[in-house]
């Protein structure tokens, strides 16, 4: 990877670290997914066999898949047959759509989850099986009518894909937490020192005394349930209360 490749990757992580929703992370990753060819992004985690299909909808975790077809796919349970789900489950690496068709070739149900998504202008499709540290499976999916991905490129997208579905999961983990309530003083005296101001300095910029930045900090520390300055700052990043 070249230099200007690293440092453009390394600025998509700090951007999507500071991504508030599915939507944002989305829209961080199309223009660079754009380069391959890909209009669209969906991933998720495998549900179990059997999941109903509420279950199946609060598996996924990014979804900028056409509308009518993420209707049509889960209202169908297209996902007990298409093959690229199966994949997922079986295979170690990257696979492009277009591989699995000697798998299903025989299976009409799948050929009919496979050609109905090309007629949502998911003709070419590129999936990333990833997993958890709990050991779930999920998988990262890019489409649109034609992509172009290189050998090379591939270990970059699988990277890409596993922060921005790590990020997805985080956020949708927070939203599903109750949110500290910070007063006003004490979320920017947090945003302060996580822009490594002292408390010295954060008394200067908030006019107030150190005494007064210190009852703000062990406030804060109190409610966001942390022992620390440190460990303050990166939950309420964590939460979005502070960037």
């Amino acid at each position: 990877m070249s230099r200007k490749s690293l440092d453009q990757t390394i600025e998509l992580i700090r951007r999507l670290d500071r991504a508030r929703s599915p939507v944002e992370i989305c829209g961080l990753l199309l223009p660079i997914l754009g380069r391959f060819g890909a209009d669209h992004v969906f991933a998720g985690l495998i549900p179990n066999p059997g999941s109903s299909r509420q279950q199946q909808l609060s598996n996924v975790i990014l979804d900028y898949w056409p509308k009518e077809w993420t209707h049509r796919y889960f209202s169908h349970g297209y996902i007990a047959s298409d093959p690229a789900i199966r994949s997922v489950s079986t295979l170690p690496t990257p696979f492009f759509w277009n591989e699995l068709e000697p798998l299903y070739r025989d299976r009409p149900e799948a050929r009919r989850v496979m050609q109905e998504a090309s007629d949502f202008k998911l003709k070419s499709g590129f999936t990333i099986p990833l997993a958890t540290l709990e050991g779930d499976v999920a998988g990262f999916s890019i489409a649109g009518e034609y992509l172009d991905i290189s050998p090379d490129e591939r270990g970059m997208l699988t990277l890409v894909a596993t922060y921005a579905l790590g990020r997805a999961i985080l956020i949708q983990e927070s939203a599903a937490q109750p949110s500290a309530v910070l007063s006003p003083r004490e979320r920017e005296a947090l945003q302060w020192a996580a822009e490594g101001k002292s408390e010295w300095e954060i008394g200067e910029l908030m006019g107030i005394s150190e005494h007064g930045v210190d009852k703000h900090m062990r406030a804060a520390r109190l409610k966001l349930g942390t022992t620390s300055r440190t460990h303050a700052v990166a939950e309420a990043i964590r939460m979005g209360l502070i960037n």
